[in-house]
């Protein structure tokens, strides 16, 4: 991914609003995305991420605020001037045509001269790596070459911004996976900037440089993925953004250097060694990531330090790498852990119903208020 430096934002988004009826699905969003950027709207349905992604293209008009591409008013700007393009989850090709006519319609309707246009295909068709296969029609293609396609439909233009509706959506998960570095190796091979909406969390995570979580039309954190992922600012976006355990603990102790938490539901404590901005007494929420835990079966528990949790394994799902474990705990609720296996299994493995002891690193832990 690329590097992002301190130039003026390419992109900046202004106090925005779109209310259908009396309903705000956007809600008074502030953004800048960065040139070169891959930029990612992660949210559930409804949260309004396409509805943004809608007014950035000019296919709805905003409410209140401002939308500014280098510097100057985009709302004024109908869809097709717009130095802006979008690429739909559906593809939208067109089925009569084959490739090379697909990706140059749209320099055909601007008019570019045929040598112009023959050549920016070429050059395009190389990018996506779909040189041999412009004669084709969409129909003759698999899933992962039409997505490529209208990729390279949407970049041949050559807009400042391009816009991807759910992009990887209609493709299979293994194809998926593979598609998101071609993704990033063509993004960064043509240094367009992109904007993904996506529901899809290890989706956002891989492609983007940075990511904005959405829900009921604002921002509930904008970050890197490491930066959301390992210290989210809510209980919203740590349980948005993968699985996690959530721990009620008071803070007891509050210093520079450490503070020591009180775990009401399960008569102990446990610590981190870092100060946070909290105070004696407050309620805040611990977040505990299912492979940051470690644990033993307690028959063959011996010289364990520090927090240890105790609970049965009431499920487990194998997904070869790993298994994901849900354990019972003392006070009725439930954790998750992962299992991960870097050799083949030995010894006697884990099952449902056996007793286990949980730990973790306290440099695990991210806090957020209750």
């Amino acid at each position: 991914m690329n590097d992002v430096d301190a130039a003026p934002p390419l992109l900046e988004v202004k106090k925005l609003v779109k209310k259908f009826g009396d309903i705000a699905a956007v809600d008074g969003v502030d953004l800048t995305v960065n040139e070169g950027e891959i930029f990612s709207l992660l949210g559930g349905s409804g949260s309004g991420k396409s509805t943004l992604l809608r007014m950035l293209a000019g296919f709805e008009t905003p409410t209140e605020g401002e939308i500014l591409l280098d510097g100057k008013d985009l709302i004024s700007i109908p869809p097709h001037k717009r130095p802006v393009n979008m690429m739909f989850q559906s593809y939208a090709l067109f089925p009569h045509m084959n490739v090379e006519k697909n990706v140059a319609y749209g320099l055909v309707e601007d008019r570019v001269s045929r040598a112009e246009i023959k050549h920016r295909v070429s050059e395009i068709l190389a990018l996506v790596k779909l040189e041999d296969f412009a004669k084709r029609k969409p129909d003759q293609l698999s899933g992962g070459q039409r997505q490529r396609v209208a990729l390279a439909r949407s970049l041949v233009k050559m807009p400042r911004l391009l816009l991807l509706d759910e992009p990887l959506g209609a493709l299979d998960k293994k194809l998926r996976e593979e598609t998101q570095f071609e993704l990033m190796r063509i993004q960064e091979g043509i240094g367009i900037t992109f904007i993904v909406v996506t529901h899809d969390q290890e989706e956002a995570m891989t492609l983007s440089d940075r990511i904005a979580v959405m829900d009921e039309g604002s921002f509930r954190q904008i970050g890197t993925p490491e930066g959301v992922y390992e210290n989210p600012a809510s209980r919203f976006t740590a349980n948005f953004l993968g699985s996690c355990n959530m721990i009620d603990a008071v803070i007891r102790e509050d210093a520079p250097d450490h503070v020591v938490f009180d775990l009401p539901d399960f008569a102990t404590t446990t610590r981190i060694n870092h100060g946070i901005a909290g105070q004696q007494g407050e309620k805040v929420t611990l977040i505990l990531r299912p492979e940051q835990i470690r644990m033993r079966r307690r028959d063959l528990e011996a010289g364990t330090s520090g927090t240890v949790l105790s609970g049965k394994i009431s499920e487990i799902g194998y997904l070869g790498h790993m298994s994901i474990l849900k354990v019972e705990m003392s006070d009725g609720s439930e954790f998750l852990a992962h299992e991960v296996r870097t050799t083949r299994r030995q010894g006697t493995p884990l099952s449902v119903g056996d007793m286990l002891n949980l730990t973790w690193d306290g440099e695990s832990i991210a806090v957020v208020p209750r």
